[in-house]
């Protein structure tokens, strides 16, 4: 059913990559959304009216805080589509980003609030209600609320929205809030012993702590988190796949919301060649990501010396080295300025962010390891931070 909702309701579904295409994946989500709560709620509230139902009119207007969720998702979306301006160069989809945090804490108070609840009936027990239309009521939004679950899901994942997958967990949480409402409610029913409030503090915990995990999930790009490792390599892989490159280094990528990165990088390419055509390339290279993948990429050129097997040769025997400190070092740029008492060795050292050493701890410790072995040589190394998850 979802697929057939998904077929019909959002134009050119094929390619959730595009922005249009994302954006019509979240609208529909969030209109979907706020119609099944909406009419949860309102269904839900008539029948709670009619019967006398404290307990159905109270869950009728937790649907009605869902359906205000939705209509921030759905906002997020709108606002996360506008279009560049002056201000704001690199777009506004990090907007999507500040609705999933505010789901999150929507989330959060939704968990404080039913811990209270719970509590208040632990020192204050009434006897819970139960009976054939109750259990209708609680089969029937169980139901919905798990479709919802399902729906969020799918296309949280499709298009990757932190997001929907933040409303499909409050859609999750519903489910287990209100199987245990009727479980409970059976169990009194049957024995006598209530167990509502204390399995509702059980839940109450258990929602807040998935709202607060969500809460980390939706800080963290927004704080600058480090682009996921497939991304890097994928990104790694596409600039060496073209002749003539020999390596690549220094790869920033730039998270400004889903479907907005910008990347950069240094290209190694033969010192030897026409430096005209190994640009021509380059911009070949940066054209073919924006072309297939809506990635905005600059390059820089860096020209390696290849035809000297002396220092292709150091090359090695110094990043071997490196790596004698810790496997993630690594070593690019390498360069020799010879004189009659001494060879300057230049090149430049990545580390990671939460590298042990100072900088100038860690020139000493190569400097050492390199002149053991090239008592001429006097490194000048530049020490740079890798902007990439290193494992």
């Amino acid at each position: 059913m979802i697929e057939w909702l998904i077929r019909h309701f959002v134009k050119g579904y094929q390619y959730q990559n595009d922005p249009t295409v994302r954006t019509a994946y979240g609208k529909f989500a969030g209109i979907v959304g706020i119609i099944c709560n909406v009419l949860l709620c309102t269904t839900k509230g008539i029948i709670g009216l009619l019967v006398g139902s404290i307990s159905i009119v109270a869950d009728a207007l937790n649907n009605l805080s869902d359906a205000a969720s939705n209509i921030i998702s759905l906002l997020g979306f709108k606002l996360a589509s506008k279009p560049a301006d002056p201000e704001h160069p690199y777009g506004h989809g990090r907007y999507e980003y500040l609705s999933g945090l505010a789901v999150s804490v929507i989330i959060v108070v939704i968990g404080v609030e039913l811990i209270q609840s719970s509590i208040d009936k632990i020192l204050n027990p009434t006897p819970t209600e139960f009976n054939l239309t109750v259990a209708i009521i609680l089969i029937m939004s169980i139901l919905v609320k798990l479709w919802m679950t399902v729906f969020n899901r799918t296309i949280g994942k499709r298009i990757s929205s932190t997001t929907l997958e933040a409303t499909a967990v409050d859609s999750r949480n519903d489910v287990i809030s209100t199987t245990v409402v009727l479980l409970c409610a059976i169990v009194s029913y049957l024995t006598g012993i209530d167990l509502d409030g204390w399995v509702g503090v059980a839940v109450g915990v258990f929602i807040v702590y998935s709202g607060i995990q969500l809460m980390r999930e939706t800080i963290s790009p927004l704080l600058g988190k480090a682009a996921e490792p497939e991304v890097v390599a994928h990104i790694q892989k596409k600039i060496m796949s073209y002749p003539g490159v020999l390596g690549t280094h220094d790869l920033m990528v730039h998270d400004y919301g889903p479907g907005r990165q910008f990347a950069s990088a240094h290209v190694e390419m033969a010192a030897e060649a026409d430096p005209m055509e190994s640009h021509d390339l380059i911009d070949n290279i940066e054209q073919d990501f924006k072309n297939d993948e809506g990635l905005i990429v600059t390059l820089h050129y860096d020209p390696i010396v290849t035809d000297d097997p002396e220092v292709k040769n150091l090359r090695n025997q110094i990043n071997e080295m490196v790596k004698t400190i810790d496997p993630k070092l690594s070593i690019h740029d390498l360069r020799t300025v010879p004189g009659p008492t001494h060879t300057n060795v230049i090149f430049d050292c990545v580390k990671p962010a939460d590298f042990a050493l100072s900088d100038d701890e860690l020139k000493a410790r190569i400097s050492a390891l390199v002149t053991e072995k090239y008592p001429q040589a006097i490194c000048k190394i530049t020490v740079d931070q890798s902007y990439m998850a290193i494992y």
